[in-house]
């Protein structure tokens, strides 16, 4: 069954076989982490506002105790998958025009790969992507 998850996986733009496999260790089997939200926070891909009341005391960042293996992975991920033709790179390419920083776009990059990787393993179906070149 890890073989197929793994392969389902691999149909995710910028996901290949280490990421696959980590996504997978990590985990284990998508029975320990079910829900694509605790592992964007599991791997630090979500920020997290400091705040007291109304008053905020400063810019919102990831977690410190993120695993930073799988973050790293995913970084690379991200990279290639804003190099490719799809939506991900379309995306990237529009919040930086818009003004965007770049790696506040790459982490929401991270962020969508994620939930793309636990929507495909839970409909246990290979990714398809509907982008309309024009």
């Amino acid at each position: 069954s890890l073989k197929e998850q793994s392969k389902l996986i691999k149909s995710v733009p910028g996901v290949g076989k280490v990421l696959s496999w980590y996504m997978l260790a990590k985990t284990e089997g998508f029975t320990k982490i079910t829900e694509p939200r605790k592992m964007a926070c599991f791997s630090g891909v979500v920020p997290f506002e400091h705040q007291s009341g109304s008053s905020i005391y400063r810019k919102p960042k990831v977690s410190f105790y993120a695993d930073k293996s799988i973050k790293c992975i995913l970084h690379l991920g991200a990279l290639s998958a804003i190099r490719l033709k799809n939506d991900l790179g379309n995306y990237y390419r529009r919040k930086v025009s818009e003004g965007k920083n770049k790696m506040s776009v790459l982490n929401a990059v991270r962020n969508k790969i994620i939930h793309r990787i636990f929507a495909v393993i839970k409909n246990q179906t290979i990714y398809k992507n509907n982008l309309v070149l024009s």
